[in-house]
């Protein structure tokens, strides 16, 4: 007699990931946006008032 090679039974949900949502943390990212915010207008206001300055 040959055994049958039938995989085991299993539940349907016995596997599934628990129901945790994903909540990522982008507190770096905020605050790196932030920094090149104030960064940029900052080298814009710069850059205007050089403009008026090297006429």
């Amino acid at each position: 007699m040959s055994k049958s090679k039938r995989a085991p039974s299993r539940r349907p949900g016995a596997n599934a990931p628990s129901n945790t949502e994903f909540n990522p943390d982008y507190t770096h990212v905020k605050q790196d946006l932030t920094r090149i915010g104030i960064l940029a207008g900052t080298f814009f206001v710069l850059l205007i008032a050089l403009s008026f300055f090297l006429r």
